[in-house]
């Protein structure tokens, strides 16, 4: 399991195992029962044998009205000594036709937690019935992996033992008759769950204790553990290469820039896929600088840097046949004295000249360097994730990250990725004429296309410097953090574009072969 930190964990130590025993039998704390809407309980599956071994009690509840298996229904039932397990937990899957993995995901989520706040100890899942039967038991093992990882995520390391007492689930036991393909589900599921929470941990960390050295000292620390190679290029060298963007937004800060570079090498001789991410771990704005309410937010301005560390690593974990290069400047935005002003040009690794018309455009300043340099290792195609504009979150709000892209099958393909992971994604536009809004007077190209279409015209500014490559851009800005739990996604970081990142790659790795 990858760690990001010694000391407390974010993560609960959780053991998931698999048994072909019977849900009537299993000894665990609380048993997980998936059901769908119907009129009644089924006359077959773990339900119907669970309804028999506490004689009707479930039946009972659905006649009263308060068992439907509606989506997002959660009822305890005490087993009181009729069964090895001490309570049966029944989450609602909704209507039979809507039944995926991806509800399930959440489902699992949901319910892990619930099975951790009434008591420490353990949780089975019964992964059989007629409510899951059109899902392969890989994927339904992999789903319910990733629903309890993802969802008993929480960060609190920074709080004493003492604060608030806390359960702590440490075992999930999956149950079914297929126990080599619930193993397969559940090993794919957990890495892929452990790298999102890794960008979590990342994303959740204070900014003073996640510098731009200390974030490229960890990333480091990943790649030892994960098999990346791991290159880190200092002040000199980003000079040397001649990313005067990246510099730019870099001289304001104390903190010296760091562009960290992971590769994982899996496939060919190719130079591979690259994956570019924002690393801006704090962001004041600079000069341009942002108001005081919720800037404390801005801690997570490194998001997109952290998913593409998470996402290469767990690439390499997977042992994917395919070749990543993972790279993030990383850098805080401040408002120092030698701070890059309104006004000023700043000339980018491909020799495009910029000129700065707000110093709160930063992301895709040090975005142009990072996306010049994965041209110069000729990567392709080239995905960015960034936390890049609060256009973007107001135009598709908390559901869905922005996907802007030059090659219209990419997109496609990075979508449908998405969709497998289970994280949502919607294409805007990139029409030429936006290109008209970020014309610059004295330089190649502007910052800032103004008010309008702000996701777009910062989508076309990154545009100019993935240049003929096939490029996608995700913008997480309104996805990058949730306000509750819900489902998968728990209050704070929520580690999104991971998940799409590795299918996708996986995608690539399994269209080569």
């Amino acid at each position: 399991m990858l760690r990001s930190q010694e000391g407390r964990g974010a993560v609960d130590s959780l053991t998931i195992d698999i048994a072909a025993a019977a849900p009537t039998d299993v000894r665990a704390t609380s048993l997980l029962l998936l059901i769908d809407q119907r009129e009644a309980l089924p006359a077959a599956g773990p339900a119907a044998a669970v309804d028999a071994a506490l004689d009707g009690a479930l039946s009972a509840l659905v006649a009263e009205g308060e068992l439907s298996g509606r989506k997002g229904e959660l009822v305890v039932v005490h087993a009181l000594g009729r069964l090895p397990v001490r309570r049966v937990i029944l989450a609602g899957l909704g209507q039979a036709d809507g039944v995926d993995r991806d509800r399930v995901r959440g489902t699992v989520a949901t319910a892990a937690r619930q099975a951790r706040a009434l008591s420490d100890g353990s949780l089975a899942v019964a992964l059989a019935g007629p409510a899951l039967e059109a899902l392969p038991p890989e994927e339904l093992a992999r789903a319910a992996t990733e629903g309890a990882v993802l969802g008993l995520y929480r960060f609190d390391r920074y709080r004493s033992e003492t604060a608030e007492p806390r359960h702590a689930l440490d075992r999930l036991l999956l149950l079914g008759g297929d126990t080599d393909a619930l193993g397969r589900g559940r090993d794919l599921g957990r890495v892929i769950a452990e790298a999102a929470n890794l960008s979590r941990d990342f994303a959740n960390e204070p900014s003073n204790m996640l510098t731009p050295r200390e974030f490229a000292q960890r990333a480091r620390a990943c790649a030892e553990e994960s098999g990346l190679d791991c290159e880190i290029l200092d002040r000199e060298a980003i000079t040397a290469l001649g990313m005067g963007a990246f510099l730019g937004v870099a001289q304001g800060s104390h903190e010296p820039p760091q562009f960290i570079v992971l590769r994982h090498r899996g496939g060919g001789e190719e130079p591979g896929i690259g994956f570019a991410g924002k690393g801006i771990t704090f962001d004041t704005g600079g000069i341009s600088i942002k108001p005081a309410a919720n800037m404390a937010a801005m801690k997570q301005d490194m998001s997109g840097g952290g998913a593409v560390i998470a996402a290469t690593a767990a690439l390499a974990r997977l042992q994917a046949p395919v070749n990543v290069t993972a790279i993030v400047p990383a850098t805080e935005n401040m408002p120092g004295g030698s701070a890059i002003k309104p006004g000023d040009v700043l000339t980018a690794m491909n020799g495009t000249s910029i000129e700065v018309i707000n110093t709160d455009a930063e992301g895709r300043l040090i975005l142009a360097d990072a996306l010049s340099y994965a041209n110069h290792l000729r990567l392709s195609p080239i995905i960015d994730v960034a936390t890049l504009t609060g256009a973007c979150a107001v135009a598709l709000g908390d559901i869905a990250s922005g996907l802007m892209a030059n090659d219209d099958d990419l997109a496609q393909e990075v979508i449908a990725a998405g969709r497998r992971g289970g994280e949502r994604l919607w294409q805007l536009p990139m029409y030429e004429e936006y290109d008209e809004k970020i014309k610059s007077r004295i330089a190649d190209v502007k910052n800032t296309g103004g008010r309008y279409a702000g996701a777009i015209t910062a989508a076309k500014f990154l545009a100019k410097f993935a240049g003929e490559t096939p490029w996608a851009h995700l913008d997480i800005a309104g996805t990058d953090d949730s306000d509750k739990d819900q489902g998968v996604l728990v209050k704070g970081a929520s580690g999104v574009a991971v998940r799409t990142l590795i299918e996708f790659a996986l995608g690539r790795a399994k269209g080569a072969a």
